[in-house]
């Protein structure tokens, strides 16, 4: 049976419709399917199979022997409660998703100031809000958009990712609603919806606004598209997955150090603000004899799209702050040990001993300080610095330190001296590169 077909009987969890996207590949048993991703070690599963809620889990067992059979891993992102319920797999929480009964949007914003006050400022900045036929959004309307989507993509700290967030907002066009915001001539922002449709409703996948367009442009987006569902007398609209959302400890925890990615809190925020009727818990799971952590490690390589450890090293490069926060730190303890370390061991004189302690203190206020608020004359000179700072210890290495090892632990500590500056000048200089990127863009 063809894929849109068992979506159009069986597409009840929210990531259901994105199995169409390219990224999947697909195992079919007769009347069900399951999207995954193989990422050489496992198959990660986009939500649950595609199947009659009584064939859940006896799907998701073929499926699971079927991997077995390949040697691969297994795991299931972004199932709802009630495919644990069906299948009693181990699982952990990831986040939370907000769902509305747009019938009751109106009433639920009729007294709320705030979104009041978002679609006005929008609108007096001449922004308006058509729905646009999935013809014009693939034919004339397609260039335009997908601009808008590269200076989206541009301004983010994350690089693009595949799985589950990736941006293929013309596949299937026909099933999809498109809506477009402007300002006078030009596109400013568009959402895509797509359908859920064993629920009789909608997940809005994609709300892309220009890093230009005027605050509130967003809400007007979902505002038209809530509205237009409400009028088919939709039940159901969800906005997706809000990552590392709920009170979890483990939760807050990811949240807090990932904040310089990716502002997790933020999206959740976002999403609350706009009142919606209750949140789900989103899970992970897993065949019984896999752990947690290996099960998320592979949700992360097929994000990463089968690359995470090249991805992790774009991330960095593009968001340096939580690296630039670590080195801040670090430079603290080594400084304090560099100052009261033997001088001759160390160190051709007392006065060069002193000129590295002064200049590391230095180079920690300023890479903390850029790791809160990013400046781009601070982070061109802090990377200067740090470039010349592996240069002159590299020299230093070479002509004084070198004769007077005294093991293996000593040429570690010339090493780490030499690759901590070099490691600071290169994520900064990538910092750079990205930001000076999306401007142009």
């Amino acid at each position: 049976m063809p894929l849109l077909d068992l979506l159009k009987r069986h597409g009840w969890n929210a990531t259901s419709f994105q199995s169409v996207e390219s990224d999947f590949e697909h195992w079919f048993d007769d009347d069900a399917a399951v999207a995954y991703i193989d990422t050489g070690g496992a198959w990660v599963v986009a939500g649950s199979p595609i199947a009659a809620i009584g064939r859940v889990r006896e799907v998701a067992a073929r499926f699971i022997a079927a991997a077995h059979a390949r040697k691969k891993r297994v795991a299931f992102f972004a199932v709802e409660p009630r495919f644990l319920d069906a299948t009693g797999l181990p699982a952990i929480q990831i986040g939370e998703q907000p769902w509305w009964d747009p019938r009751k949007w109106e009433e639920l914003h009729r007294g709320h100031r705030s979104f009041r006050e978002q679609l006005r400022r929008a609108r007096r900045k001449g922004a308006t809000v058509e729905r646009i036929t999935p013809a014009a959004a693939c034919g004339d309307m397609r260039p335009e958009l997908e601009r808008l989507i590269q200076r989206w993509l541009a301004s983010r700290m994350m690089p693009p990712m595949s799985f589950l967030v990736a941006l293929e907002p013309f596949v299937e066009a026909g099933e999809r609603r498109y809506y477009v915001a402007r300002a006078g001539e030009s596109a400013i922002g568009f959402l895509v919806a797509v359908p859920v449709y064993d629920r009789g409703g909608w997940f809005f996948e994609d709300i892309i606004r220009s890093p230009a367009a005027p605050n509130g442009t967003a809400e007007l987006l979902i505002d038209a598209a809530m509205r237009d569902a409400a009028s088919d007398g939709c039940p159901f609209v969800t906005l997706g997955l809000a990552p590392l959302a709920g009170e979890k400890r483990w939760l807050q925890v990811t949240r807090w150090l990932m904040r310089g990615f990716y502002n997790f809190e933020g999206l959740r925020s976002f999403k609350a603000k706009l009142r919606p009727h209750g949140w789900t818990p989103i899970h992970l799971a897993w065949p019984a004899g896999r752990t947690a952590a290996g099960s998320l490690f592979d949700a992360l390589d097929a994000f990463a799209g089968g690359h995470i450890f090249r991805f992790t090293l774009r991330a960095v490069l593009r968001a340096p702050a939580p690296m630039l926060a670590t080195l801040g730190m670090l430079l603290i303890p080594w400084t304090i040990v560099m100052s009261l370390a033997e001088t001759r061991r160390w160190f051709p004189s007392r006065f060069v001993q002193l000129s590295w302690c002064l200049f590391d203190i230095a180079m920690s206020s300023a890479l903390l300080s850029l790791s809160a608020r990013w400046r781009r004359p601070l982070a061109i000179a802090a990377c200067a610095a740090a470039a010349a700072d592996g240069i002159l210890t590299t020299a230093q290495a070479v002509t004084y330190n070198a004769r007077k090892l005294r093991g293996v632990r000593d040429a570690l500590i010339i090493a780490a001296a030499i690759a901590a500056p070099l490691a600071a000048a290169a994520i900064l200089f990538g910092g750079l590169k990205h930001r000076s990127a999306s401007i142009q863009e």
